[in-house]
């Protein structure tokens, strides 16, 4: 397969808890789903943002995305750290690039749990939600919500996971998580994710309360994080009890 998209043949590793092998600077990936592939392709193909280290896809020698249920891309070095206030920026940046990427038309058909939990954050769907693992929390802030004048755009939802750093260099994106929501919606996402989970502090909320609709977008992200964990039946309580500080966090400045 490395052949096919012009990678070197020696040296083929596993990367660490990855389904994705490296084969010189060629990550191969395999395709679960070849309409989210292509769009991730087309879309970080696409972006060209000072301060980002974007994978950029590889095409096959005969000019194909996908060959034989795999894609490639370039590597692009680096692990996932928390280094919360540059995630927040990397959102910042990212979505300042993605701005006029038309809506994913698979997002639609999306019926995974996170999917529904944006929905039911962004009041387009109602449903119960166990109070045990979030539901709880999720109807005490509820009635908080007020509408967001913000425009939708391509947004990703899994930054503060899902950079990579090495070192001094740029951050790395290697993947993208899309929901077509405010671009801030995707910063808000990242300072709940650490606040939830990466030992982050009131102080990082404080920190970018210059983004517009800061504190209805820091609900919305932490309203469907709750969801998600209410819905999923694999969530922990070590999760929960993290996503109890950060919803007492985001409760203080609403």
């Amino acid at each position: 397969m490395c052949a096919a998209f012009g990678g070197e043949l020696d040296g083929v590793s596993a990367l660490p808890d990855s389904s994705a092998w490296q084969c010189g600077d060629l990550v191969l990936k395999p395709v679960a789903d070849k309409s989210r592939t292509l769009w991730t392709a087309r879309a970080l193909d696409h972006i060209d943002e000072p301060g980002l280290r974007v994978a950029k896809p590889v095409r096959s020698r005969d000019g194909r995305w996908i060959v034989g249920d795999w894609s490639a891309w370039r590597y692009v070095s680096g692990t996932p750290e928390h280094r919360c206030d540059e995630a927040v920026l990397t959102a910042v940046k990212l979505h300042r690039a993605t701005a006029d990427l038309p809506r994913p038309d698979f997002l639609s058909a999306r019926t995974d749990v996170d999917a529904v939990a944006d929905r039911i954050a962004w009041e387009e769907l109602d449903r119960s939600l166990d109070e045990a693992k979030g539901g709880r929390w999720f109807e005490i802030l509820a009635p908080a919500r007020r509408p967001v004048k913000l425009p939708p755009q391509v947004a990703h939802g899994e930054l503060l996971g899902g950079v990579l750093f090495d070192g001094p260099a740029a951050p790395g994106i290697v993947d993208f998580v899309p929901y077509y929501r405010p671009g801030e919606w995707g910063a808000a996402i990242a300072a709940v994710d650490a606040l939830s989970w990466g030992g982050a502090t009131a102080a990082l909320i404080d920190r970018w309360a210059h983004l517009p609709e800061w504190p209805q977008l820091l609900l919305r992200a932490v309203l469907f994080r709750l969801a998600a964990n209410a819905l999923n039946p694999r969530s922990t309580g070590a999760a929960l009890d993290g996503l109890r500080a950060a919803a007492r966090e985001v409760s203080a400045v609403l």
